[in-house]
């Protein structure tokens, strides 16, 4: 009778030590699988706390956009920062506004982002309403493009009342300028809903630059991209503020065939 009782007894023990074993696993599990769900957010993205944003890591070639609210910029330690592998790589830069207003910061930013090895791209904000040509010659008189640079840009996201056919028109006076002067085809950014009111259909062989935010794997629009602006709220050592980030379509060799010859 005693041995029974203990046979009992250890069976007992060895089968509560199996169950505290599998919820210990279970618990080890959970654990994990919390982990990796933290490194996500709802669409699908990876999370990288150092970035403060998620990234879509499919894309190889990362950057950002700055102007004058970006002030202060440390250059070297934006081209130093190395997450994972992911690097900024190129850096778009504002240049002008409409027909007479230059960025501040621009010719610091210029200058600086080539010295720490940023291939940099300048861009225009169109204003609707005025002289295209006259908008591409102030963008003309402050960018001096060079070899290996990115093409000239023209960043329009807004109407201001303008006929469609009207600001199409100034739009494509502002491209064929540009292109003609620096010999380079130029880049159209727009955000999603501007580009599919007022220019869908229109400029479809120019390089296009779209933004459109929390999208898993790229911008939900029906012609071809060369850069996504994915998110808008950043962070790059050596920028105070808050950053735009972007990412280029291609591979290296896409993205070389691109700049400036």
């Amino acid at each position: 009778m005693a041995r029974s009782r203990r046979t009992k007894q250890t069976r007992k023990y060895v089968q509560r030590f199996i169950v505290l074993a599998l919820l210990l696993v279970l618990a080890c599990l959970g654990w994990l699988t919390w982990l990796w769900w933290q490194e996500r957010d709802e669409t699908g993205m990876v999370r990288y706390p150092e970035f403060g944003i998620s990234m879509p890591t499919q894309y190889a070639i990362h950057g950002i956009d700055v102007s004058r609210y970006q002030e202060g910029i440390g250059w070297s330690s934006v081209s130093a920062m190395d997450i994972d592998g992911i690097r900024i790589g190129f850096a778009f830069i504002k240049a002008t506004e409409g027909v007479s207003s230059a960025d501040p910061q621009f010719r610091r930013n210029w200058k600086g982002s080539k010295k720490a090895g940023i291939v940099r791209g300048a861009y225009h904000f169109f204003s609707p309403g005025k002289s295209g040509r006259l908008q591409a010659e102030h963008f003309i008189r402050t960018v001096p493009l060079e070899q290996g640079d990115l093409p000239p840009v023209v960043d329009i996201e807004g109407a201001a009342n303008v006929k469609p056919d009207l600001l199409r028109r100034e739009l494509k006076a502002w491209l064929d300028i540009t292109e003609r002067y620096y010999g380079v085809r130029p880049i159209l950014y727009t955000y999603l809903n501007f580009y599919e009111r007022y220019l869908q259909g229109h400029f479809d062989d120019y390089p296009l630059w779209v933004a459109h935010y929390l999208q898993p794997e790229g911008p939900r629009i029906t012609r071809t991209w060369a850069f996504w602006q994915h998110s808008e709220q950043g962070h790059v050592n050596g920028i105070r503020a808050r950053v735009d980030f972007n990412v280029f379509s291609g591979d290296s060799t896409a993205f070389r065939a691109l700049l400036v010859p």
